[in-house]
């Protein structure tokens, strides 16, 4: 462990100079200890040593030399020849016992970098690197030694690009954010209410007519006032396939969301046929929740959900297929002859808990599990999928409040945490709202997405096993821009990747703050734009 001392020594030598290399990057590692000795210098003849030549490593040190160059303008060459000296090594250890864990060792004539697999590798590089400041020409390292590993194996962050369409380069870009900060897991919202953007083929007209909404409103949903101006835009299979695989190459898996049986506007204005009442329906261009969902009480729209799951598992290699199943208005459910026909073939009967409409979208959801389950994949839903019975094998995302997440965990089933009371990016990040982007609404700031505990008390020690992580959301019904959505993100998401990797005793907001310029200066070189509000000086 970092000794006081030292923390106080580094924490000197950052407030005197930001050029001082700075092992206490975000996320903080578990173990930094810093030894005697000359440093390691790194400079133009230095190598980067690979002792395998798989893709993988080779990847790691390819993204090893691109880090350098980006902060000093050195590129070290990579090599496959065993040296002594002057080189960067990376290598794979066994002994580690985390399959993400690494391990750092700098002295004066080598660096290695060990991880139990080139996941961990990955990681180890990147705390090394953003140690490094911006500077040009060499660089001396002081000798030490880190061991680190993530407290939770799932590190979530989420995009939601229905309501406002991302580019491909800006997607690619966002998951090169996410790995700076350690997340392994990309959750991509793809359909809603106000536009559908997966090509699915065998239903063309999804993105024919489904990704374009006639016009958007404008300010807030209850504003009345729009803007005339047609919106669109989906991704091929193609283009998905691609992202798949530049995530892959980060260590970072994709969970699709393909939401169900509510928030389906845009495919039911694309075949009505599905909806309870035929229609017509049109793409949503107001925010919020209709009562227009899928009817359950038709094969028909098992028979969509089916052949679309088919098309997204084929892209996704993901184990998770995330299905939605929130804010599912069930006031057609109630007057539609075929729900009232399902609901008694079904039994699905009222009882002091449940509606029988409760029940339909229970239903609803343990069906589609199935089909999923006999793909060899697993469904996670919101926790509205706890509405009327969970489906024996389903994952919750808790996100009104804990609530949810904690009576699926102590039902026995997977829960990640993310609470809209802290880890709702899409919502304002400073008090005063008038110096502020239009947004949602809520609060959630640095300081408050730090704070946050995703093990609650209230579970005890086997329970708690089933919390396999947190995510934070970031909705886009007011983030139209690629500049905003990252404002939005950084450095919220900073805060988000010290509550995922690193141990709660070993977090303190006071040195999160220290930290937090070194980490800064990278995104400025990066050109990412971020929010600036804890970097300000307090009165």
């Amino acid at each position: 462990m970092l000794t006081k001392k030292c923390m106080l020594i580094i924490a000197l030598v950052f407030t005197f100079s930001i050029q001082a290399i700075d092992y206490r990057t975000i996320p903080l590692a578990q173990s930094i200890e810093l030894k005697g000795g000359n440093t390691f210098i790194i400079k133009e003849n230095v190598k980067i040593m690979i002792k395998n030549k798989s893709n993988a490593q080779k990847r790691n040190a390819e993204f090893l030399q691109s880090f350098i160059a980006e902060k000093t303008g050195i590129k070290n060459k990579i090599t496959s020849n065993s040296k002594k000296s002057g080189v960067i090594i990376l290598a794979i250890d066994t002994t580690i016992s985390h399959p993400e864990g690494y391990k750092i060792n700098v002295d004066n004539k080598k660096v290695t970098i060990t991880g139990k697999t080139e996941a961990g590798i990955f990681y180890g590089i990147q705390t090394l690197c953003k140690s490094i400041p911006d500077t040009i020409g060499i660089v001396k390292l002081p000798p030490v030694e880190i061991s680190d590993a993530p407290r939770f194996n799932y590190r979530g962050m989420h995009l939601d690009v229905a309501r406002h369409f991302f580019s491909v380069d800006f997607v690619k870009k966002y998951i090169d954010m996410l790995a700076l900060h350690h997340v392994n897991t990309f959750h991509w919202h793809l359909t809603e209410d106000q536009g559908w953007r997966i090509e699915i083929k065998k239903y063309p007209l999804l993105t024919q007519v489904g990704s374009k909404r006639a016009q958007t409103i404008v300010g807030r949903y209850n504003s009345g006032i729009y803007d005339s101006i047609p919106y669109g835009g989906y991704y091929t299979q193609e283009q998905m396939k691609d992202i798949v695989r530049y995530a892959a190459e980060r260590y970072i898996n994709i969970i699709p969301e393909i939401d169900m049986p509510g928030h389906m506007l845009a495919a039911l204005a694309s075949y009505p046929e599905l909806g309870c009442t035929g229609g017509p329906y049109k793409v949503a261009e107001i925010w919020g929740i209709y009562d227009d969902v899928l009817c359950p009480g038709d094969e028909k729209t098992f028979e969509f959900v089916e052949n679309v799951l088919n098309e997204v598992i084929e892209i996704f290699p993901s184990k998770y297929i995330h299905i939605g199943g929130d804010e599912c208005l069930k006031n057609k459910w109630k007057v539609c002859p075929k729900c009232h026909d399902r609901i008694k073939s079904e039994g699905l009967n009222t009882d002091s808990l449940h509606s029988a409409e409760d029940r339909l979208q229970s239903y609803f959801i343990t069906r589609v599990e199935k089909f999923v389950n006999s793909k060899n994949r697993q469904i996670i839903g919101w926790d509205e999928i706890l509405e009327g019975g969970l489906a024996p094998n389903a994952a919750v995302m808790s996100w009104q409040g804990i609530s949810g997440g904690i009576q699926a965990a102590k039902s026995g089933h997977k829960v990640i945490m993310t609470p809209n009371s802290h880890l709702y990016f899409d919502h304002y990040q400073a008090n005063d709202r008038t110096q502020e982007p239009l947004a949602i609404g809520g609060y959630s700031s640095v300081e408050n997405v730090y704070s946050y505990e995703p093990i609650s008390s209230e579970l005890n020690e086997t329970q708690a096993n089933y919390v396999m992580g947190t995510q934070a959301n970031l909705w886009t019904e007011y983030i139209a821009t690629e500049e905003y959505a990252e404002y939005m993100l950084l450095p919220r998401l900073a805060a988000l990747s010290e509550v995922q990797w690193t141990k709660p005793e070993q977090k303190n907001y006071t040195d999160f703050l220290i930290r937090l310029p070194n980490l800064t200066e990278t995104y400025k070189k990066r050109n990412y734009n971020f929010a600036k509000h804890v970097l300000k000086p307090t009165k």
